[in-house]
């Protein structure tokens, strides 16, 4: 292409183009423009590229060998059917991509990221990112003796699910969903799901926002404990269940803290539940058909009901705090339990009773009661008897709920003495909480009597009355 200029006054321009040249210069723009269209290929094919195949690189390890897996994305699902560990960081994620791919022999695991279907794997240290939904896992595991600690679980399914899996340690891990926020309870896995499977330890895991935190149908002789379980329908919730121990767990906001159903010869200790309260059947723990059991020094606090417990018999239930909740202990049906040594404070409610006979009720502090203690032993000698009128009365008419602490449902409450020897009752009240030290007559010191008092001030009242009335005339 020739461009001319010339010189004269109006400075007009006069090409001269070449056709070729322009045809040329057309297609220098149409391949510039495709630039953008190559660069976003190129891109795409890199982040292909970034997943690296993990079912080879466990396909290559030998039995008893262990891994520490390179800074990556690493591709799943997987089956792991030799006794491996793998070892990662936080710069390690495992991600399911495509649940398609699995070639499973069982039709529950099809699509769960890492599957472990041999005794004494190890998995530590890394993030799954599972992003299926139920009845698929993060993890599954049908082996015995695996050990998975330490793993950062992101699921929109479930966290861990293990089935016929025994003697197994699932500790330190951080299991949270990360479906929409929108999504029901009922469309939501469990964070740790154990059916079938004896003897495992479930210890110091985080779970947040699952269906149930802990969940345990037909397991034998578990140990769960130190896990903390937040905005879960039921933080741990344990059925038919045998020999089992629930220790030093939290939780809070979540529908009910521990829901124990179906258990017998179970320790329940050292746990604390608080703010279970945003649902109408919020509690702190439910104890239903549970027998043989110990539930013992735990806190529930600031629940709509703190303990429940229906169905239930020859339970030891004591040492337990129950601090502000609306109703602090229901019993329901329950016979033969032992409840002693607990501190009722600060609740609406102290207790109610329903058709709950031959419970022992001894030495527990209520706060609302107004005891009399006449040789200073810190016991008062008169009784607490659990008032049903309350609860009767709204299980004939739920609108009488409007006028709780009304001054006319106080006074018929007292005035309600009807079957007052078949009521719930502490028959040794404690006078004052554990904490509180008793307040004992101290006889190395003369006190003053307090009807001396009354009569001086009375005669310095008279006085003043008579001089003042003197004055007048």
């Amino acid at each position: 292409m020739h461009i001319h200029l010339s010189n004269n006054s109006n400075n007009k321009i006069n090409p001269s183009i070449n056709p070729w040249s322009v045809l040329s210069l057309f297609l220098l723009i149409g391949m510039l423009a495709q630039l953008p269209f190559f660069s976003g290929n190129a891109s795409a094919a890199s982040k292909e590229q970034r997943f690296i195949p993990l079912q080879p690189i466990i396909n290559a390890m030998n039995p008893g060998e262990e891994i520490t897996l390179k800074p990556g994305m690493y591709l799943g699902p997987v089956n792991i059917d030799k006794s491996i560990s793998i070892l990662g960081d936080a710069s390690v994620m495992v991600v399911s991509t495509d649940s398609s791919s699995i070639q499973s022999t069982s039709t529950d695991s099809a699509g769960s990221t890492i599957n472990i279907r041999a005794d004494g794997v190890k998995l530590q240290g890394f993030t799954v990112l599972h992003q299926h939904g139920t009845p698929t896992a993060a993890i599954q595991v049908e082996a015995n003796h695996a050990e998975i600690k330490d793993i950062h679980i992101q699921t929109q399914g479930f966290g861990i699910l293990a089935r016929n899996a025994n003697e197994g340690f699932f500790g330190n891990n951080v299991i949270t969903w990360t479906g929409s926020e929108t999504t029901s309870s009922s469309q939501k896995g469990n964070g740790i799901d154990l059916y079938n499977s004896h003897r495992n330890q479930i210890e110091g895991n985080e779970i947040k926002g699952m269906l149930d935190g802990i969940y345990m149908e037909n397991s034998r002789e578990a140990i769960v404990q130190g896990n903390t379980l937040l905005h879960t329908r039921y933080g741990i919730h344990c059925m038919y269940v045998d020999g089992s121990y629930v220790l030093d767990n939290t939780g809070e906001d979540n529908i009910t803290g521990a829901m124990i159903m179906g258990v017998k010869n179970t320790t329940v200790t050292g746990n604390s539940f608080r703010k279970q309260s945003e649902n109408v059947h919020s509690q702190g723990i439910l104890l239903y058909d549970v027998h043989q059991s110990s539930i013992v020094d735990n806190i529930v606090e600031g629940n709509r009901v703190g303990m429940n417990i229906a169905e239930s018999t020859d339970n030891d239930i004591r040492g337990n705090e129950v601090l502000r909740n609306f109703i602090g202990f229901q019993l329901v049906l329950a016979e033969g339990n032992r409840l002693n040594q607990n501190q009722f404070i600060s609740n609406v409610i102290d207790a109610s009773a329903v058709d709950s006979s031959d419970n022992e009720m001894s030495s527990n502090y209520w706060d609302s009661f107004r005891g009399l203690d006449l040789n200073g032993d810190g016991i008062s000698e008169m009784a607490y008897g659990i008032n049903p009128f309350y609860e009767q009365l709204i299980s004939r008419n739920s609108a009488y709920q409007l006028f709780f602490q009304s001054p006319g449902m106080v006074f018929l409450s007292e005035l309600f003495t009807e079957g007052k020897e078949n009521w719930s009752t502490d028959q040794s009240p404690l006078m004052a909480t554990a904490m509180e030290p008793q307040l004992q007559p101290d006889k190395s010191k003369d006190i003053v009597p307090v009807w001396v008092i009354g009569v001086i001030l009375l005669s310095f009242a008279a006085s003043i009355m008579i001089y003042s009335g003197g004055l007048r005339k």
